[in-house]
């Protein structure tokens, strides 16, 4: 469940380096010009604030992988909060950094961070429902389901499957990573050869493509609907020894277009059952 980091609950911890921190910053407003001394008190306010920084990011991911990459990218709003900061304004400076950082982060992960990136307005509900989730799950007891976050948030039911499936799209698990002891890769390969099997089948569709419809019709109704000869016989208005010679003539035009051999076969005549 994600902890809520709000300016007051920061300052509040800060209080002990507040008073020198607003000290520094007074000195920043003095030194107008860029400079070492402005450098300095810049970097010794960033280095008395670095815990903003890090709750800020850990709202976001506390680990996993990309907790360092936010970490980063906090300290470096951080950094740009210190630049933009004005203590004339009468602003408390964490009250100034958090808001900074917390945008800094979001255009990080929004612009940096997606390997399969969807939409934006996917994006935008993701973390909507990051935010309202453990809300909700406080309340209710348990996690809530897809249509009680529609409900709070006013989406459907299918959008917000959808943005919760876009968890994937973000770190996608790799091709090695182990499943039931073995690898994603390792399931992709299997012993039936269905690679080769599906070129066949798209071979052998693009040559049933070029019969006639009655050809279409009799190799329809004997492998498909597994009709007898005779009883194809019977409803088309052929003998059983028609309809097994018209079979062998059609099966021989397969082999010829599929093996491009139109010479070869012509007297590899195969037998079709008389079932």
């Amino acid at each position: 469940m994600q902890t809520t980091i709000t300016p007051r609950s920061i300052d509040g911890r800060l209080q002990r380096s507040s008073a020198g921190a607003r000290a520094v910053a007074g000195w920043i407003v003095g030194a107008r010009t860029d400079g070492p001394l402005k450098a300095a008190l810049q970097d010794d306010i960033a280095l008395r604030h670095m815990d903003i920084a890090e709750s800020v990011a850990r709202t976001f991911a506390s680990t996993g992988p990309e907790a360092a990459d936010i970490r980063q990218v906090a300290y470096l709003g951080l950094i740009k909060a210190v630049q933009r900061y004005d203590p004339a304004r009468g602003v408390p400076f964490a009250s100034f950094a958090v808001p900074t950082i917390n945008g800094e982060i979001k255009r990080y992960l929004r612009d940096s961070c997606w390997v399969v990136r969807p939409p934006r307005d996917v994006q935008d509900l993701r973390t909507e429902i990051a935010r309202a989730a453990p809300a909700m799950a406080q309340r209710l007891g348990r996690e809530a389901t897809a249509r009680e976050l529609g409900s709070e948030l006013g989406w459907s039911e299918v959008k917000i499957l959808e943005a919760q499936a876009s968890r994937s799209s973000l770190r996608p698990d790799s091709l090695d990573a182990p499943v039931e002891g073995r690898s994603w890769a390792d399931t992709l390969a299997t012993g039936s050869n269905c690679m080769e099997r599906s070129d066949d089948m798209i071979s052998l569709r693009s040559a049933v493509n070029e019969l006639d419809s009655s050809e279409k019709e009799l190799l329809y109704r004997r492998y498909f609907m597994e009709q007898t000869q005779q009883a194809i016989g019977n409803e088309l208005g052929m003998s059983q020894m028609q309809v097994s010679r018209t079979l062998a003539r059609i099966l021989v035009k397969l082999q010829k277009r599929l093996l491009g051999a139109p010479g070869q076969l012509d007297r590899q005549v195969p037998r079709t059952s008389t079932a």
